[in-house]
């Protein structure tokens, strides 16, 4: 009797090597900010951190950390709920405010992981073609936190795994876009700190509520692609490496509780089991209840326990 046999992802690679713009790109969202850093220490030296910077830091925070989480990659990667077509275009805008590169971009490179995760193909895997030993542990690292963006960002522009939305006319209008978001999560801030107190104050604001802003929500977004495919827990059987990590959750968003969101992908809650902080999740959860939000996808009780890992396993603890 024949078995069907299940056909594999397609890797659908459609460029040789990735493009001189998207190395570009790359190179502007890891190098400038750190170098925005070392100017506000240049500028600030020996003057006091204000409740202005603090207060723009976090509110650009939120705004653009929940465009990525929420928007870019529960509902627009994962289709974890339904909205309309004005809170749609408002978490495209936040999350490209976030300066990660074009939405279609962005969710046809997640969509290719989540299709080869941790296998040849997976843009940013620390384990795929690795021989064992801490030097190509340490290598696997680098390339999933930050190398990738140098050598498969951006490689996979077809329609393979991004059809809905490269067939979305809005959508490709706040692509085409993409500058002028980036002016505004620059300019909005330096605006807010200019008006209070001119031009120094601007240039202050924009440094603590863009630049280093920016710095570090990319680096705790690098960090779920390479610290949660190494190190933490498995309370989830999924078909790769990927962990649970508690303290990186409040910085996140719960984005960190990668093992529960690749055991259950459509999932718009992450932090499944108790205790475990999902900010992206309250937002989701408060917005359905005023109606922004519907359809919202949860894997049953059923559903976990039949998936969860032993306690006692060896993969449960690492």
């Amino acid at each position: 009797m024949d078995h069907a046999v299940e056909p594999s992802p397609r890797v659908a690679t459609v460029r040789q090597r990735t493009t001189f713009w998207s190395q570009l790109a790359g190179v502007v969202a890891v190098a400038v900010p750190p170098i925005g850093i070392l100017v506000a220490m240049g500028l600030l030296w020996g003057v006091a951190f204000r409740p202005l910077d603090l207060w723009v830091l976090l509110g650009f925070y939120v705004f653009t950390g929940l465009g990525i989480t929420l928007g870019w990659h529960r509902y627009f990667s994962h289709k974890s709920f339904e909205t309309s077509a004005t809170v749609k275009a408002l978490l495209a805008i936040s999350g490209s405010m976030a300066m990660q590169g074009p939405l279609t971009q962005w969710v046809t490179d997640h969509r290719k992981h989540h299709a080869l995760s941790d296998k040849e193909g997976d843009p940013h895997s620390p384990h795929a073609g690795r021989e064992p030993g801490i030097a190509s542990a340490f290598l696997g690292f680098v390339h999933s936190h930050v190398g990738w963006l140098f050598l498969t960002k951006g490689m996979e522009r077809g329609p393979v795994y991004a059809k809905d939305l490269y067939g979305d006319p809005m959508i490709r209008w706040i692509d085409r876009l993409y500058l002028l978001w980036v002016v505004l999560t620059l300019g909005i801030p330096f605006a807010v700190g200019y008006a209070i107190g001119g031009t120094q104050l601007g240039l202050e604001v924009t440094i603590w509520g863009g630049l280093i802003r920016i710095f570090i929500w990319q680096h705790v977004t690098f960090s779920i692609n390479s610290i949660c495919h190494m190190f933490g827990r498995q309370d989830y059987r999924s078909r790769d490496e990927s962990r649970n990590v508690r303290w990186l959750a409040p910085l996140s968003f719960g984005e960190s509780w990668h093992n529960n969101h690749h055991a259950f992908p459509s999932s718009a809650r992450h932090g499944l089991d108790r205790g475990q902080l999902d900010l992206a999740w309250l937002a989701c959860s408060g917005m359905a209840k005023v109606g922004l939000v519907w359809d919202v996808k949860r894997p049953t009780p059923e559903q976990r326990e039949r998936r969860r890992i032993d306690s006692e396993s060896p993969d449960h603890d690492v």
